[in-house]
């Protein structure tokens, strides 16, 4: 980074700088929710696969931690919803009303509570006490509709609201983009100062090679200038069959051997990779990350299409969220479009267990605290 980049970078640095040392001096108050929380993020502007993390980090507290799905709630901001104030998250909402991301986690698990609000310490206390909801200005156009008080909540993107302290702190790092290569806004990409990693209790590095040498993670861990008592894990994307965006979605179309694909997405190239393998992608439609589809958008998408009738037509999860909000995708869309799940998978033997258990001490120590500030 050269001389005029650094004066152009300074006040940007030196605000940052001055907020977080206001919340680790005690000048500005953070507090702590009623229940154990974790908080997933990064300091990456976009692409670090928060919201699989988050999935994946809801099948291990449900599957190999013993929590009732029903006891989980998943706080997020709703990045680009039109709503305002708290809202509890619906399976047959809206992306316009929730955001896709949380919209995508809710349809995956709907048994968790997932819900918005801007204000983290808000919804953290109205996911712990939902008979409230409803009952002030932020939370008066959201209905508590069968809601049990939370008993742990997954903070989504919520590593710079400092305001709420999390109990467990996740990181997230793109393997493709490591911070101790990037730079602050607007000459890089990084939205806070890569220093905030040795904040995190945990770090993951995220779209990692399936097999990664010691030597590697360790190197890894010197560049990032981790704490001894901090946990750096490695996990990679794994795409699973693809399935259709509408129930009248016809599986012969999977069989094509030609593909028509439209993204929306910070990063789409892994995907494009892994669609390559199987089908001749013949068009791809590049949008903006969270674009909102409209009728416009459709009708490219649809000439897309018409010119390879065979072709199946793909896109993300995410952007299957948003472009079911459009009214009136004609028939001929809706049954041959099908969506790429992902799931997040640990690399190395054994670091999925490691990773659990670490966070079953975590958790039980911060429940721990938490009985004993009740007495």
């Amino acid at each position: 980074m050269n001389a005029i980049d650094k004066v152009l970078l300074a006040p940007y640095w030196a605000a940052l700088k001055i907020r977080h040392a206001f919340y680790d001096k005690g000048l500005r108050k953070s507090i702590r929710a009623e229940v154990p929380t974790i908080a997933i993020g990064n300091v990456t502007v976009g692409g670090t696969g928060k919201t699989p993390h988050t999935e994946l980090l809801l099948r291990l507290l449900t599957e190999q931690l013993g929590f009732r799905a029903a006891s989980l709630a998943v706080l997020s901001r709703g990045y680009k919803r039109k709503s305002r104030g708290f809202q509890q998250v619906t399976v047959d909402g809206s992306a316009k009303d929730f955001g896709d991301e949380p919209l995508q986690i809710k349809r995956k698990f709907p048994n968790v509570t997932v819900a918005v609000d801007k204000n983290r310490m808000h919804g953290a206390a109205l996911l712990c006490h939902p008979e409230k909801i409803g009952g002030d200005r932020r939370s008066r156009k959201c209905r508590n509709r069968e809601m049990e008080p939370a008993e742990l909540i997954v903070l989504d993107d919520a590593l710079q609201y400092r305001r709420l302290s999390p109990d467990v702190s996740i990181m997230l790092i793109d393997w493709n983009r490591p911070v101790f290569r990037d730079h602050l806004l607007p000459i890089g990409e990084l939205r806070d100062l890569p220093s905030r990693v040795k904040s995190a209790d945990i770090v993951i590095v995220t779209k990692s090679p399936s097999f990664i040498e010691e030597a590697e993670k360790e190197r890894w861990r010197k560049e990032l200038g981790m704490r001894e008592e901090q946990e750096l894990y490695f996990t990679e994307t794994a795409y699973c069959r693809m399935e259709p965006v509408w129930p009248e979605g016809e599986p012969r179309y999977l069989y094509s051997k030609r593909l028509v694909l439209f993204s929306g997405i910070a990063d789409d190239r892994p995907l494009l990779q892994w669609l390559s393998g199987d089908y001749k992608v013949l068009s791809h439609l590049k949008y903006p990350d969270h674009h909102s589809f409209t009728r416009s958008d459709i009708r490219d998408i649809c000439s897309a299409a018409q010119a390879y009738p065979t072709a199946v037509v793909a896109t993300t999860e995410k952007d299957s969220q948003r472009i079911r909000d459009v009214k009136q995708v004609p028939e001929t869309l809706r049954s041959r479009l099908f969506r790429a799940p992902i799931e997040m998978v640990f690399v190395g033997e054994g670091e999925q267990e490691r990773f659990v258990a670490s966070l079953k001490a975590r958790l039980e120590s911060a429940a721990s605290k938490i009985s004993a500030s009740r007495q």
